[in-house]
């Protein structure tokens, strides 16, 4: 792992580029100079991790005493795009205006970045976890819900997860739901017409984990409300701390 760069933040958090190899990502760490747990933050494919809103949930985990790393998923960010992934983003957006079903594209496309996305997150993960500001954790995971239930099953240091209801999860992901134990946190909104309500509430129900909890708010897919990184960090505060 080499930084690229770095930058104190006005709220004291310190921001790192870096890189892995060819993975680049951003690591977000408190003050505090003792070792912190450590939260990993995923997001869709598509979305960078310089995205604002992604950044300030980053910025508020790590205002709270948390070292918060994320990553750009292959093809998305800094990353470059195959012409398989964009003639899949093509099709995805025709099927979607012509009003035609979108499913087996989504499984098609999504299905296949989960399988690359895991091993860079654990990979990521090893280099994380020999740096002196975290010490060997305890790990959380928050974001992306397909690439989390996959790291909750493969991943024994992720103690506790924080997801995300709104984007698509591959139908092998959905049956390894049943083997997530750690704690869970689930977020739904109630409105998003890219993600039905019945599929959500089917997948929160085959968590297979003892200790979950749903939080439905009203609004579409980017309205979750500020306060609910208020309860995130309750969460991971109970989990990690």
């Amino acid at each position: 792992m080499r930084f690229v760069s770095e930058q104190r933040l006005d709220d004291g958090v310190l921001a790192r580029d870096f890189t892995l190899g060819d993975i680049p990502g951003t690591l977000w760490t408190p003050e505090s100079a003792v070792p912190t747990p450590l939260i990993l933050m995923a997001h869709n494919n598509g979305l960078p991790r310089t995205e604002a809103r992604l950044v300030a949930r980053a910025r508020h985990y790590a205002a709270a005493g948390y070292a918060v790393a994320s990553i750009d998923a292959p093809g998305s960010g800094d990353r470059p795009r195959s012409a398989t992934d964009d003639q899949a983003r093509a099709e995805l957006r025709r099927a979607m205006q012509a009003g035609e079903p979108v499913d087996e594209i989504f499984e098609s496309f999504v299905g296949p970045l989960v399988e690359k996305a895991v091993p860079e997150w654990r990979t990521t993960l090893d280099a994380l976890l020999t740096l002196p500001e975290i010490d060997g954790g305890p790990v959380g995971y928050s974001g992306w819900t397909a690439v989390g239930i996959r790291l909750a099953v493969a991943e024994p240091r992720i103690k506790a997860a924080g997801l995300f209801a709104g984007g698509y999860v591959p139908r092998a992901q959905r049956e390894e739901a049943r083997q997530v134990t750690v704690p869970l946190l689930f977020l739904l909104q109630w409105d998003d017409r890219g993600n039905p309500r019945q599929r959500a509430l089917d997948l929160f129900d085959a968590f297979g984990t003892k200790e979950k909890t749903l939080h439905a708010n009203l609004g579409g897919h980017t309205g979750t409300p500020t306060f609910e990184l208020v309860d995130g960090t309750r969460f991971f505060d109970r989990h990690l701390k």
